[in-house]
């Protein structure tokens, strides 16, 4: 247990940042809302290591790379019918369930 006190925290206001658009910081916010407080500030901590400055250089990384992150923008979905030979083959399937569950019931003319 680290008994020091080097626990880092950095706070970064989300709103008033200059480097970002209007779209990423609404993006940053709609990902980050576990991160965010009530004024829209950012709030990350670190105190893995013993060695404050070493906290400082996790908590930037965990920042640049929370960042980057949540603004990669997610790929479309493109919708694709099923191809005529898996249509054939799940009727096939299908046929064949049929078939052995038929053979299992018990004939009432015989």
């Amino acid at each position: 247990m680290n008994k020091l006190n080097t626990k880092v925290e950095l706070r970064f206001q989300l709103t008033e940042s200059s480097s970002l658009s209007l779209i990423q910081k609404v993006r940053l916010q709609i990902k980050l809302k576990s991160y965010l407080n009530q004024e829209g500030e950012l709030i990350l901590t670190s105190q893995e290591s013993r060695s404050q400055l070493h906290n400082k250089e996790l908590v930037k990384e965990k920042f640049y790379e929370l960042i980057n992150k949540a603004l990669i923008k997610p790929k479309r979905r493109i919708k694709t019918k099923a191809s005529r030979a898996s249509k054939e083959k799940r009727i096939q399937r299908k046929k064949e369930q049929s078939e052995k569950k038929s053979r299992r019931k018990w004939n009432k003319n015989e």
